[in-house]
């Protein structure tokens, strides 16, 4: 019956046969209305069921783009630290559309037809935050713990903890010092007075833990000095870019003998260094726009082959990439350089090289590695596929014998390594006699068959590693820098970045943090300790220091 039965056109109908035709009326309407009630309750959840299909399909394509960014050939093509951005933002488009996902799955429980049968949702699991973290408790008591019994109040039986990350803003203050003048009262005396504690930078207003967080943001954080001034004015200190610009260009004069002690240091204690270099652009005022200079990376790092010299990097400032400039940095050590194939080395390796005895180059296996992979065409290439599966069965081998001894290395890549490197480069002869020279694959090929030397050298030293990757994620912080600032102000302020990244990324290396490091290092140097024992105030001797107090 799909329309109201109506009554008034029967007129003598029994009381009975009215009041059980109103009654099936009634039960009709209320059926009608219940199946409507259903119908549109379906069509609800078929619609956030749609949803949430477009939602799974959205976050699986995000969650692909994430893993080919991350794991995929194409990171080989991406600067590290534009892939940490990219990852960034695939990370954070992933949180969002799993928030979206949540959203809708709550509605779809919240719209059964039992709610009281739906799954509740499980709970996010959080991560402990560390414990070294101070705690503030703050316990929230019921409006009332008397017990509607009449017994009196209810006992405390247990107890639920959350814990949530929270944040107190900086705080700048002034420090006030004190000296009180003391004098005979018969005037039969000179007067008595403390000595006025030591500065850094006297006659200015930063005390040495204000300009070690100025450098640290500036050259570890990558925070320029005019996004600092913004922020320190927003927290009630104005002061313009211009003065913490002379802060830091004094500062880092003041720490340049350290620098220059380190390295020395690395130069002489070793056999065996990675050089790297990266651009440093340079406002060049005569003309109106940059100049490129370089900072040149001179790293030391035992720990592969179980060598109990602590690790180091210095950068060198230089207004070119010319071998002269290499030249001059390595003066004076004799041994190995792990570098990529840039020519300006390859007159270290003659007996024409001034400075020192001819150094041996070995030849970074991942840049070989990636100028194959950049030269694959689109279609891919069976012989890149073949080259890059020979390489890896190389770094298996390598990732056995990382931290043995020089000796059990040697003989494991003897017996292991160098068969697989000569068969490598037969194969690739073979290959290149198929290829056009004049192609970018081709020119890949010759690339690694014109310095097979270079590139099997480390297979008889064990000292030596299979690549340079140690020093190009050394001067990965200084380009991020570069990429922040845009470019440096001025030659000095190139060798002034230089300065701070030498000490900021030797912290790193040896696991200390590099502003407990910089302000002891300014309290120290304020206090005349340059004098007395530079080498206690190197970055690894800062880390034994920790490590003997804790």
């Amino acid at each position: 019956m799909s329309q109201p039965f109506d009554l008034s056109l029967f007129p003598g109908l029994p009381p009975e046969v009215v009041q059980a035709v109103s009654e099936l009326q009634f039960e009709l309407s209320v059926e009608r209305a219940a199946r409507q009630h259903e119908q549109s309750v379906v069509a609800e959840k078929d619609a956030f069921i749609t949803e949430l299909k477009k939602l799974i399909e959205k976050l699986e394509g995000q969650v692909q783009e994430y893993r080919r960014a991350k794991f995929g050939p194409k990171s080989e093509k991406l600067d590290p630290a534009q892939l940490e951005l990219a990852l960034e933002d695939l990370e954070t488009a992933i949180a969002e559309t799993q928030a979206q996902i949540a959203a809708v799955e709550e509605k779809i429980a919240a719209s059964a037809a039992d709610p009281e049968r739906a799954t509740p949702r499980k709970e996010r699991k959080t991560r402990a935050l560390p414990q070294s973290l101070p705690r503030v408790e703050r316990v929230i008591e019921p409006d009332s713990i008397a017990c509607p019994c009449g017994c009196g109040d209810m006992v405390r039986i247990g107890e639920d903890r959350t814990e949530r990350l929270d944040f107190i803003p900086a705080r700048y203050q002034v420090i006030v010092t004190v000296r009180p003048k003391y004098a005979c009262p018969k005037g039969r005396a000179g007067v008595v007075q403390a000595k006025a504690p030591a500065h850094l930078l006297e006659g200015s207003w930063p005390t040495e833990a204000l300009l070690a967080q100025i450098a640290v943001s500036k050259h570890s954080e990558h925070m320029p000095l005019n996004r600092q001034a913004v922020v320190m004015a927003r927290l009630g200190v104005p002061i313009d870019r211009s003065v913490l610009a002379d802060w830091m260009g004094r500062t880092g004069a003041l720490i340049a003998p350290v620098v220059d002690h380190m390295a020395t240091i690395l130069k002489q204690g070793s056999t065996r260094l990675y050089v790297d270099e990266t651009t440093a652009p340079v406002l060049d005022p005569g003309r109106g726009k940059t100049k490129t200079g370089y900072l040149w990376a001179v790293l030391r790092d035992d720990r592969g082959w179980g060598g109990s010299a602590p690790p180091g990097v210095v950068f060198h400032y230089r207004a070119g990439r010319k071998g002269e400039y290499a030249a001059e940095i390595l003066d004076g050590f004799n041994g190995t350089i792990q570098v990529d194939a840039y020519g300006a080395y390859t007159h270290l390796a003659t007996p024409k090289r001034t400075g020192g005895k001819p150094l041996r180059l070995a030849f970074c296996w991942a840049h070989g590695r990636r100028k194959l992979i950049k030269a694959k065409p689109k279609k891919g290439s069976p012989i890149v596929d073949e080259a890059l599966l020979r390489i890896a069965a190389l770094y298996k081998v390598e990732g056995a014998i990382r931290g043995s001894a020089p000796d059990h290395r040697r003989a494991v890549r003897q017996s292991l390594s160098r068969p697989l490197v000569d068969e490598f480069f037969t194969w690739l002869t073979a290959q290149a006699a198929r290829v056009s020279r004049k192609s970018e694959l081709g020119e890949a090929m010759a690339y690694m068959l014109r310095r097979q030397d270079g590139f099997r050298l480390f297979l008889g030293d064990g000292h030596v590693d299979i690549d340079s990757n140690l020093v190009e994620n050394a001067i990965r912080s200084p380009a991020m820098n570069r990429r922040n600032a845009l470019f440096a102000g001025h030659d000095e302020g190139g060798r002034n970045w230089a300065r701070f990244a030498s000490l900021i990324g030797t912290c790193k290396m040896n696991g200390v943090e590099p502003y407990a490091y910089l302000r002891d290092l300014f309290t120290k140097l304020a206090n005349g300790h340059l004098a007395k024992d530079i080498d206690a105030l190197m970055p690894w001797a800062y880390a034994q220091k920790v490590i003997a107090s804790e």
